[in-house]
């Protein structure tokens, strides 16, 4: 940590004063203790009507001190970066952990260089609102253009950058300056009364001139536009037990959460998870090769190191279909007696970090994606999802369609409404018969809940087949 680093600099936060805090937090039988500082700002844009409707912006500063002993975790959080609100927050986390009086020595002399996945000149913050504004209105007048049908037309952009201070037990001071940056169109269409929308976006870790390189808000426009005129000729879902072919890219999202879910350490430690014990055994067929990924340059689920200072790894959750192992965060790992894999991530600083996924996706297999569909009889194929539900301890998932086609006699034909998917996450990799050669990662939207936490995350997955899988629907 260099002396112009902003909790020098703004706040005379020098390494004697966080050395003597963490001190105060190895008191008595601790197993590990951290500190972590976060400066973030946001600025949000919503247009909506053919005007920007809505500008925000905003900037908090803060620090999480964390105490851990066994399995108990003592955790406080302030807004207010001094001193005395500092050690404040460290006793509070020590006396909730029911530490002793003892205390322990730290040395912070040490430091970790690290590497940087994302390296942006001009940060997506600093760009001037009137460039933001020009691009909404650009994005609103090309989407109106593309179809007469076209009523509405809604661009969601938020941006943000945090500067991330992590100080540990074993005296390794780290940061991380973390850009990011999303915009999500929808379009309405409307025919004869039936109204439909589109949507489609990206993002990532990256300069606010992504959004304009290689045509993307152009292709996003056209996609969402396509989606909703697609979904106005939709026909009723078929309903029963059928071959499901996943197309590439966004229906990773199902694999995020039926399978990555389940495969995260805390819900294994703590036996609630489908795959609890199962490390080594057979989980789904040999075609299936899963991954978290936090080291891909400039995608949304990526960073230099996690939220507890651990550089980010690749992952093998699933190879070849033998489960391989689940992804940890420090405390996880510690009780498991496992590798943390640096997936220790956190809302901000006023959340305790859990395990969480990066950008988890399939393997690319052998298959041709046309002989995937060419082998369906009667089926769907479904592109798109909306979210859905799923059950950790059981690993049952229910998932919405919102693109969706029929495959008849080996052709996607129309274009189907209403379609869920309705399953269990292990089983269904079992069903797997075909993988593409066709990976694609989500364009960089994803977003993650978990106990009431959200955080950024990228998913993907090739064309996939599953030889069978419940359609909920209306039509027989």
């Amino acid at each position: 940590m260099s002396e112009s680093h902003w909790l020098k600099r703004r706040h005379s936060l020098d390494d004697s004063i966080l050395q003597s805090a963490l001190g105060g937090a190895l008191r008595g039988n601790v197993d590990d203790a951290d500190l972590f500082f976060e400066s973030s700002q946001y600025e949000g844009l919503l247009l909506d009507e053919g005007d920007v409707q809505r500008t925000s912006l905003s900037h908090r500063e803060g620090v999480g001190a964390r105490v851990l002993s066994g399995e108990r975790t003592g955790y406080a959080h302030t807004d207010e970066l001094d001193p005395r609100r500092l050690n404040e927050a460290v006793r509070t986390a020590n006396a909730i952990a029911e530490q002793g009086n003892a205390d322990q020595s730290v040395s912070l002399s040490q430091r970790q260089g690290q590497r940087d996945l994302y390296a942006v000149g001009t940060s997506p913050i600093h760009v001037a609102l009137t460039d933001k504004i020009a691009l909404l209105d650009r994005i609103d007048i090309a989407a109106r253009g593309t179809d007469p049908r076209v009523k509405n037309v809604t661009v969601d952009l938020s941006v943000e950058h945090r500067s991330i201070v992590i100080v540990r037990a074993d005296g390794l001071v780290l940061h991380d300056e973390r850009p990011l940056m999303r915009m999500m169109i929808t379009c309405l269409v409307e025919e004869n009364g039936n109204r439909q929308t589109g949507r489609s976006g990206g993002g990532g870790r990256t300069e606010f001139g992504f959004f304009v390189e290689d045509g993307r808000w152009e292709r996003w426009v056209e996609e969402a536009v396509q989606q909703a005129v697609v979904n106005l000729d939709a026909v009723e879902a078929p309903a029963g037990k059928m071959p499901v072919v996943l197309g590439p890219g966004w229906p990773g999202v199902l694999l995020h959460e039926a399978i990555g879910h389940p495969l995260e350490g805390d819900f294994n430690r703590k036996g609630t998870s489908a795959f609890c014990g199962m490390i080594g055994q057979r989980v789904a067929t040999e075609l299936c090769t899963v991954v978290d990924d936090g080291t891909l340059p400039g995608l949304r689920g990526s960073l230099n190191i996690d939220d507890e200072g651990t550089p980010t790894e690749q992952t093998v959750l699933i190879e070849k279909g033998i489960l391989k192992g689940y992804l940890h965060d420090r405390l996880n790992a510690r009780l498991m007696g496992h590798q943390t894999t640096g997936n220790g991530r956190r809302q901000s600083f006023g959340h305790v970090p859990m395990p969480r996924m990066t950008n988890t996706f399939m393997l690319a297999g052998e298959s041709d994606p046309a002989d995937i569909l060419r082998s369906v009889k009667r089926g769907i194929y479904a592109v798109g999802f909306n979210g859905g539900q799923v059950e950790t301890a059981s690993g049952r998932f229910v998932f919405t369609a919102n693109e969706a086609y029929l495959i008849e006699d080996g052709k996607v034909t129309a274009p189907i409404r209403g379609a869920t998917l309705i399953g269990n996450g292990p089983e269904v990799l079992k069903h797997v018969s075909m993988v593409g050669h066709d990976l694609a990662l989500d364009e960089g939207v994803g977003t993650c809940g978990k106990d009431g936490q959200s955080v950024p995350v990228g998913l993907g997955l090739p064309t996939v087949r599953i030889d069978e899988m419940t359609v909920g629907g209306t039509a027989v």
